[in-house]
């Protein structure tokens, strides 16, 4: 059994840290309820599965910080159907949640080991997703336009690739700045040429590499 009972009472507490944390949207909240966060790290790292902590999975790559995964999450404003575009599936927990809610999900992940792995959890847990391996600061127009897009890693600017595969009434959710600190932006396409942009809480994210992101 991969979500063992021992596990239960940790993540309701995560979930619970989360509420008075701030994060509101208790669809959110019941999806984080559920997702078994610590068969997606090391076994080493179980003890801390369900602290609000970022967590290393190879690669120079983190698990999100759960905090920061169900803002993000948040922010998209989903509804069940709703096509959803994530830019670094990286441990697949980002991916699994937005399954949970009901998104149709398409996720790009530049780590070819990375990406067989997620692929292989979301399997193993019954998620359905469809991956990419590639280069996720130029989106994945086959699919586009999407309802949302959120892009998990701290982005130098914001890409215009992504902006243009957005849907009308779409949101993008990104974390741009520098390599130490980024301020995450909500940008929601309001008709085929207007953009309206809100400016959100600081992160720090591991940085977004690509052709249009960091070198």
């Amino acid at each position: 059994m991969l979500d063992n009972r021992r596990f239960a009472r940790p993540r309701q507490k995560l979930v619970d840290h989360l509420r008075e944390k701030g994060i509101q949207d208790e669809r959110v909240l019941m999806a984080i309820g559920k997702i078994p966060r610590h068969t997606l790290i090391d076994s080493g790292l179980h003890h801390k599965a369900y602290e609000d902590t970022a967590l290393p999975i190879g690669m120079g790559q983190t698990i999100s910080q759960p905090y920061t995964v169900a803002r993000q999450t948040e922010l998209l404003e989903i509804q069940k159907g709703h096509k959803v575009l994530e830019i670094g599936t990286g441990s697949s927990y980002q991916c699994m949640i937005l399954c949970e809610m009901g998104a149709s999900v398409y996720s790009v992940e530049r780590h070819n080991e990375l990406y067989h792995r997620a692929k292989k959890a979301l399997n193993e847990h019954g998620y359905r997703a469809m991956l990419k391996a590639g280069d996720g600061t130029l989106g994945w127009s086959t699919y586009a336009p999407y309802d949302g897009i959120v892009v998990t890693a701290g982005a130098p600017v914001v890409p215009q690739d992504l902006i243009a595969q957005l849907n009308i009434g779409g949101k993008l959710v990104i974390p741009v700045g520098d390599e130490k600190k980024q301020v995450m932006l909500r940008i929601i396409r309001v008709s085929e040429t207007e953009y309206h942009q809100e400016e959100l809480e600081n992160f720090k994210f591991v940085p977004l590499i690509g052709e249009k992101g960091w070198k």
